[in-house]
């Protein structure tokens, strides 16, 4: 292949990477895909487009042939070292101005030091998060670029195409410097781990607790859907009640084994967090509750131990559901607030320069945690640029008190019926801590000193204190 006439490129011909080039295919730029996999390649050409310009290979010096310059080039492999070979592997073929983007679930860490390295070697390299699924990437995800900025004003119109659109507007945008954009997704995924927490606890609650069969589950969801907690996985999840399963004549999610799968995004926002420390119990718990579901065969016998955990509430049904309902609310704003609260914190000790106005704004479209909420958010983050926690915002406390009372009678009919709520229950914790001036940490201030002398500081007076404590009788 000698003209080189193709303005993008992609580097794996998944699901993903595919739908992604077919997307920017269809609105008028010209693709062109690698993989080693033959079959992929023809898949990319089969699935264009009459009228577009795609073309699939399994040759690097073709690929790299066919790209104008200054050559654009995204790779969408697996995390880790899988982007670090395909990086040496290219780099030989490049030249200098040319720009890779990183369009895989990448660490945030990986990415800066990838970063530095390609800029001392005149390169441009951007990290990118994208949300959206293999739908999203098709017609139109949620992007999350940073980094390089003369990299980023190259890609811009490209990237601002392809992405999804709400009121018109992009759901694109350059999110900051060095690794934002993964840092950005990261937390994002964690967000995302949290609110399908907070889904299941509603679902053990209605199918196990109050009996409902997956038509009523389908008909509350849809409910939801259309008031304040309408959202992408509130709908993903109404629709789940209704799939036929190919094998039997039950419903697939009956079927389904109660053992979660992760990539490790969520567990990177938890260990981040951690050490920032920066609380975010609803995210955290999540990937907890991820783990435990793993231990399928130890959870079985401790069922025959300590006994069947199923018990019906005795509660009026349509006043618990619509209890649930605000709950779940509730919980979700509280998922929002740490995620971004998390955000803001890391921008600031890594110097990367978020904006949080941007980061909720494209959110509303094409990622997985979209929802009417965000509207909401872009409003208070475009007021208050500098807000640390979304909290504190009249909005968000109105809605809170307005639902607090509801989320705490949902916690205590689940506790008291055996039924296991953390991410619920989390969610009011936080709230309740956050919102207390004072907490019982002197306490715990004391006793660090008492066993470690490692001082503490007074109400009174400012400096920092030691006492050689006394035992009592």
């Amino acid at each position: 292949m000698s003209d080189s006439h193709f303005d993008f490129g992609m580097i794996g011909l998944g699901v993903m990477g595919r739908n992604f080039l077919l997307n920017m295919a269809d609105h008028g730029f010209s693709v062109v895909g690698l993989d080693k996999d033959n079959q992929k390649a023809l898949s990319l050409e089969k699935e264009a487009t009459a009228g577009t310009t795609v073309k699939g290979v399994t040759n690097a010096k073709d690929f790299i042939g066919a790209l104008k310059k200054p050559r654009c080039i995204m790779m969408l492999v697996p995390a880790g070292k899988p982007v670090d070979s395909v990086i040496e592997e290219f780099l030989p073929m490049l030249d200098k101005g040319d720009i890779l983007i990183d369009g895989g679930n990448s660490h945030y860490t990986d990415t800066i030091k990838r970063i530095h390295y390609l800029k001392d070697k005149g390169f441009h390299f951007m990290g990118m998060g994208v949300s959206g699924g293999e739908k999203g990437a098709r017609f139109g995800p949620s992007i999350m670029p940073g980094g390089d900025m003369e990299a980023w004003e190259t890609v811009q119109p490209m990237l601002e195409a392809v992405s999804a659109k709400v009121k018109g507007s992009p759901c694109v945008a350059y999110l900051g410097k060095d690794a934002a954009g993964h840092y950005v997704k990261m937390v994002h995924n964690g967000i995302e781990y949290a609110i399908m927490q907070l889904i299941g606890e509603t679902y053990l609650l209605m199918h196990q607790g109050l009996g409902l069969n997956n038509d009523q589950l389908h008909d509350i969801f849809k409910q939801w859907n259309e008031g304040n907690l309408q959202s992408y996985l509130i709908e993903i999840t109404r629709d789940i009640f209704m799939q036929q399963d190919d094998k039997t004549n039950n419903r697939l999610v009956d079927m389904i084994l109660d053992e979660a799968g992760a990539k490790g995004t969520g567990m990177w926002t938890s260990q981040d967090a951690m050490s920032l420390h920066y609380p975010i119990p609803c995210i955290d718990i999540a990937v907890s509750m991820r783990d435990l579901s793993v231990y399928k065969e130890e959870r079985t016998k401790a069922e025959s131990i300590y006994g069947d955990p199923h018990q019906t509430l005795s509660i009026d049904r349509d006043e618990f559901i619509s209890q649930l309902h605000d709950a779940l609310y509730f919980a979700v704003i509280n998922c929002y607030a740490q995620g971004l609260g998390m955000i803001q914190k890391g921008s600031a000790a890594l110097d990367m320069e978020i904006p949080l106005s941007e980061v909720v704004r494209i959110w509303r479209g094409g990622c997985i945690i979209r929802s009417v909420l965000l509207d909401k958010f872009y409003d208070i983050y475009t007021q208050d640029k500098t807000l640390p926690n979304i909290l504190l915002s009249d909005f968000v406390a109105k809605e809170l008190q307005n639902n607090v009372k509801q989320t705490r009678l949902v916690i205590a009919t689940s506790v008291n019926a055996g039924y296991p709520v953390p991410g619920l229950s989390a969610s009011l914790n936080y709230f309740d801590a956050y919102r207390r001036k004072h907490l019982p940490v002197n306490l715990l201030q004391a006793q660090r000193d008492y066993f470690g002398s490692h001082t503490y500081q007074r109400i009174d007076e400012p400096g920092i204190f030691h006492t050689e404590w006394k035992e009592s009788e």
